[in-house]
């Protein structure tokens, strides 16, 4: 067991499902301490850069579909990122194993990834959205999103245009965190990362924004006083 979870073949995955219980771990070492990690992540994502004009990556439209379609946003990101870690892993030990008794022998690594990345996807877009459904709420301190509006939410991952919603993390009333896609509500504008956002109205699953007009706002966004 232990030669076939460390073969080269499965460095990927062994790696993916270390990184999974090291998360957990200081996960809980932050929550005893009075700061879990998740949100240690998220603050310090604002100061990471993602270039998604680049050549080499897709358009900003697609992007933010992919993004949808992987419902990042509806759940904290460390959440999204245990879930795909653990889809990967598991999946890619388990096509290893299939593979060995059929074959008799693993296969190469880059093609197992890669498979195992297909598997890994789909997986972590279902087991998300159930997530995002299940995650307890007091009915006392649950919000509707469209409370939301007129909140400040603070752009945490990609680059928001007018076609290319963007993921954005807001507080409400009960200082509780919320993971929402928002894009400029006027044409031309852009919403790049660490960027704050004013929310101004709800198109479906999606905000819409404007640059925030008063640096005033941003201490009223942490829930410190509510907007009117």
């Amino acid at each position: 067991m232990i030669a076939f979870l460390t073969a080269d073949a499965n460095l990927p995955f062994s790696i993916a499902i270390a990184v999974v219980l090291i998360l957990a771990v200081l996960e809980g070492v932050g929550q005893l301490m009075g700061a879990g990690l998740s949100e240690a992540l998220e603050n310090m994502l604002p100061d990471l850069e993602l270039d998604v004009d680049a050549p080499d990556m897709a358009s900003p439209s697609i992007l933010g579909g992919v993004l949808s379609w992987l419902k990042i946003g509806q759940v904290p990101l460390l959440v999204s990122l245990i879930v795909f870690l653990t889809a990967f892993g598991l999946g890619g030990m388990v096509l290893q194993e299939i593979a060995l008794i059929l074959v008799g022998g693993l296969i190469p690594m880059v093609v197992a990834a890669l498979g195992a990345t297909l598997v890994a996807l789909p997986t972590m877009a279902g087991i998300t959205g159930i997530l995002a459904k299940l995650m307890p709420r007091d009915e006392t301190d649950a919000v509707s999103l469209d409370d939301l509006v007129g909140r400040i939410a603070v752009v945490t991952l990609g680059e928001a245009t007018h076609d290319s919603p963007a993921q954005a993390r807001v507080s409400d009333r009960h200082r509780q965190t919320h993971y929402v896609m928002v894009q400029p509500d006027e044409e031309g504008t852009v919403f790049e990362q660490g960027c704050e956002v004013l929310l101004v109205r709800r198109d479906g699953g999606f905000f819409q924004g404007i640059h925030n007009p008063s640096e005033g706002l941003s201490d009223r966004s942490q829930g410190q006083a509510d907007l009117p």
